[in-house]
């Protein structure tokens, strides 16, 4: 941890356990990414020590996995629900990703990934954690953060990805799960990569 913080970043550790998560905690890591096996006074823990805990939500094995990876992939299914809720309850910093970057055809899966958030938070949280919440955790990287000006925030100086969906995601979350049709204005560090707006 000492030499990451020599270099001016952080460490994070993919982690499931209350063993393994305390003796990251204990190391000095700041993100735990996963979790979903946690107790509560773990989760407390890292509410205490400001650690992130970078959730994911899973699906279940296809039924075309043995019965053991089935059984596995179940308990850290049943755990997510745990996991979120005892996070909220102790104020946890809480992030969201997925492991699509390292299955770049499933990239078009992501959005509705999203959406599986409903289960947990309204969706101004939902919106707040994938963006603003989860550029807060990018920025401990500091010089290492390939990322020039502020993230997750809509100012003058900051890095300008902007959508403009049609519709209400704060109402509807559910637009945000189809951005072929929904987005109609994608800007990616400050370029237009998109406008389907009516000229």
């Amino acid at each position: 941890m000492q030499a990451a913080e020599d270099w001016g970043t952080y460490v994070t550790v993919h982690a499931y356990t209350p063993r393994a998560v305390r003796r990251a905690v204990e190391a000095g890591v700041k993100c735990i990414e996963h979790g979903q096996l946690l107790d509560e006074p773990t989760l407390q823990l890292l509410a205490r020590k400001g650690i992130w805990l970078s959730l994911q939500v899973l699906d279940e094995a296809p039924e075309s996995q043995t019965a053991d990876v089935k059984a596995k992939k179940h308990k850290v299914v049943e755990g997510t629900d745990n996991a979120f809720r005892w996070a909220r309850k102790h104020k946890v910093k809480l992030a969201w990703g997925t492991d699509f970057m390292f299955a770049p055809a499933s990239n078009k899966n992501q959005n509705a990934d999203i959406l599986k958030l409903k289960q947990w938070l309204s969706p101004f949280e939902a919106l707040k954690l994938v963006t603003h919440d989860n550029a807060q955790l990018l920025a401990l990287a500091g010089p290492r953060n390939p990322y020039p000006g502020k993230l997750g925030v809509v100012q003058e100086g900051a890095l300008a990805d902007l959508l403009l969906v049609d519709g209400n995601p704060l109402e509807n979350l559910d637009l945000v799960g189809d951005p072929e049709r929904n987005f109609v204005v994608i800007m990616k560090d400050g370029k237009v990569h998109k406008n389907s707006l009516p000229r």
